[in-house]
């Protein structure tokens, strides 16, 4: 089958040479540097003590790839609304687009049964851009658990985790879907199909939707934010408001999964938020899909989020001071 990588950063990188060396036919998306290094040594991955290199097509033009059967967004939410224009060579007739990103995605209402079903939200798709360029019904989920790294131009460094979890919006068991699943397996991904993506989505998203800009804001690495008894009781009130607003959109996740996800998050000692490092680094800063998307389904839900408006509102300002955000 052929992917396209579009993004082959830490996350998008590790994606393509696994998928490349299980005999996929892949070619990768990317730019600067970072590309110059790939179409020279080969695109490099460090994992478990062994040094992989893929020798994979890779370009700034997607247009030079044609259609693909399935195409893997790995890029920030922002940079995805940004290139949604640029996807069209690589979207045939049945093209699958996979979203690797953080937060929540641009298709959340396509097929999603309640009563916004088939809403655009403004916060991580202005425009409805997204919606109406690649279209959602094309869209399978996708939750990343994996933690990487570039630590040089074409080199990626895996930390820990190797699992993608996968569904489609409507919790179809689709052919398109268990082919991704079946393909993901071989190239040594845990992939597990979801028939109900979205409650994924949040418990992954109310870390993020606190963790990143509490980071950002503190310079506080992980382990900190989880145990300094200030930090954390701000996490579990982001955290409650972050469930309320779950609730009202009929996904149920316990109570006991505020307290598990702070203590999972604690045992990363040193480990900086994706906000922070690029805050630290001078890259956009990734605010909206992870935080205003939250603030957007609060008041359409009816829903307060006091709190998580505040760290909102410092963490936005911070980005504009720093010249890293213009949501």
């Amino acid at each position: 089958m052929k992917f396209c990588i579009f993004g082959a950063g830490a996350i998008g990188g590790y994606l393509a040479v696994e998928l490349a060396l299980s005999g996929q036919d892949v070619c990768v998306v990317a730019r600067g540097e970072h590309l110059d290094a790939i179409k020279k040594n080969g695109l490099k991955l460090l994992i478990g003590g062994q040094e992989k290199v893929a020798r994979i097509p890779a370009s700034d033009n997607p247009a030079d790839f044609g259609h693909q059967d399935y195409v893997l967004c790995a890029l920030k939410a922002h940079q995805s609304h940004e290139s949604a224009a640029a996807f069209k060579p690589l979207l045939g007739p049945d093209t699958a687009m996979v979203t690797a990103m953080n937060g929540i995605p641009w298709w959340y209402f396509y097929q999603e049964g309640g009563k916004f079903d088939g809403r655009k939200l403004e916060s991580v798709d202005p425009g409805g851009l997204q919606w109406d360029l690649i279209g959602p019904e094309r869209a399978i989920g996708c939750v990343v658990d994996p933690a990487c790294e570039v630590i040089a131009p074409g080199v990626i460094e895996h930390h820990e985790f190797n699992r993608f979890i996968i569904g489609e919006p409507d919790g179809s068991r689709s052919e398109r879907v268990v082919k991704l699943a079946e393909a993901l397996t071989a190239a040594n991904f845990d992939a597990p199909i979801r028939d109900a993506i979205r409650w994924n989505v949040w418990l992954k998203l109310w870390g993020n939707v606190c963790f990143n800009p509490i980071s950002a804001l503190t310079h506080a690495t992980l382990d900190r934010i989880t145990s300094e008894p200030g930090l954390r009781a701000l996490c579990m009130q982001m955290m409650h408001e972050a469930k309320a607003v779950t609730e009202a959109l009929n996904v149920h996740i316990g109570d006991e999964m505020i307290e598990r996800r702070l203590n999972v998050a604690g045992k990363a000692v040193g480990h900086k938020m994706s906000m922070l490092q690029d805050l630290e680094r001078h890259r956009s800063m990734e605010i909206d899909a992870l935080v205003t998307a939250v603030q957007e389904l609060g008041r359409l839900t009816g829903v307060p989020t006091p709190t998580i408006d505040i760290l909102l509102t410092l963490v936005q300002e911070e980005g504009r001071q720093a010249g890293l955000y213009h949501g």
